[in-house]
């Protein structure tokens, strides 16, 4: 497992003498919605903030995600069948354990979310990656790859939809296809949702309305809402799956943040009209971003993933990041999201105001020869 996962190059940020656009890790630079702050949660409101909780859940989040997930899931959902988690990151983790013995196999449409490769092996289970997003143009090209790297010890498959890193949104007719497979194949599907707010062309679709009965969803309340630094996710699946997942849970993290859950359940109940603004705010910089570099725009997510190859000398990826950050510039490797991506970047594009990420955009360009 790498040590470092964003950036080779962050031990040096440091060091550098100008201004800096850090657009290697996905976060954003907005706070979360006035009235979701932690600084608006009150002993007095709320007795007990600060001490353990119930570790499924709090109860008032519990039933406002059994309710969203309903409504905006379209999923058949009861309170057994969520977990609320320490951010998503734990989620998949306890996920994985539940699933996975050691030396079992984990598929990973590719290129993913940087996290899930380590989460798999920390796991003691083997990912085995699909070259997918840039390969695949239909149901049976994305039936065809996932069939091609079956094997006798596959047991789960991952993805993420709105996609981390490439932007993609898998249609519903693929969806529905790679669920077709899962349920013919005998494997649980891990569907990573956690920016299904942030959709900006095509609809997000929850692959479990097709097989809910081996389908976990995992969302979080750090991209929708502004929140990372709070530590609160969840998942919702079928109730026996999640009692598992539950156990681990318990016996890794005990249970996520109070008072993040407190604001969490606010986040649900309040925070629409912030994910709109996001949401705006997210699609110019992305559009804008992808203009410059000459590349499609984004479907969803908040990520471009663009191949440096042309770019690339002796000195390897390592050597064009340290290049970048002499521009002041900082963008993830690609090899991080898949062993087949070792000349590709990622670049996040909600994680600095849009302006600054404009101007390290516009720096990254003429580093790459497309201004």
């Amino acid at each position: 497992m790498p040590a470092t996962v964003f950036s080779p190059v962050a031990h040096e940020l440091a060091r550098h003498p100008g201004p800096l656009f850090p657009l290697h890790v996905g976060d954003t630079w907005m706070e979360p919605f006035e009235g979701g702050r932690m600084q608006d949660l009150d002993v007095a409101e709320h007795p007990g903030m600060h001490r353990y909780c119930a570790t499924q859940g709090i109860p008032p989040l519990l039933d406002a995600i059994v309710e969203k997930v309903r409504a905006r899931n379209g999923l058949a959902c009861e309170r057994e069948g969520v977990l609320v988690t320490g951010g998503a990151t734990a989620g998949l983790a306890a996920t994985v354990g539940a699933l996975a013995d050691p030396g079992e196999e984990v598929l990973i449409l590719a290129p993913f979310w940087p996290l899930i490769r380590g989460i798999v092996q920390a796991l003691r289970a083997t990912p085995v990656e699909v070259p997918f997003y840039d390969r695949v143009d239909s149901p049976e090209a994305a039936v065809a790859a996932v069939r091609e790297r079956l094997g006798p010890k596959s047991v789960a498959l991952y993805f993420s939809s709105p996609s981390n890193p490439t932007g993609r949104v898998l249609p519903e007719a693929w969806l529905a296809a790679l669920a077709a497979l899962a349920r013919e194949a005998e494997l649980w599907i891990l569907s990573d949702e956690v920016y299904e707010d942030y959709v900006y062309r095509g609809e997000h679709v929850s692959i479990g309305r097709f097989a809910p009965e081996r389908t976990v969803g995992i969302f979080s309340f750090s991209k929708a809402y502004g929140m990372a630094g709070n530590r609160v996710g969840y998942l919702a699946g079928p109730p026996e799956l999640i009692a598992q997942a539950h156990k681990l849970s318990v016996h890794t993290v005990y249970h996520a943040p109070t008072a993040g859950q407190l604001a969490a359940e606010r986040a649900l109940r309040k925070g629409d009209a912030w994910i709109r603004g996001a949401h705006a705010a997210y699609r110019a910089a992305g559009d804008d971003a992808a203009g410059v570099l000459g590349l499609p725009p984004p479907e969803g997510s908040m990520f471009l993933f663009l191949d440096a190859a042309d770019r690339l000398d002796e000195r390897g990826m390592t050597g064009f990041l340290r290049d970048c950050l002499e521009d002041g510039v900082v963008v993830a490797p690609g090899a991080s999201s898949g062993a087949d991506y070792a000349s590709w970047i990622r670049l996040c594009y909600s994680s600095a105001p849009p302006d600054a990420v404009a101007e390290g955009v516009r720096r990254l360009a003429r580093r790459l020869g497309r201004s």
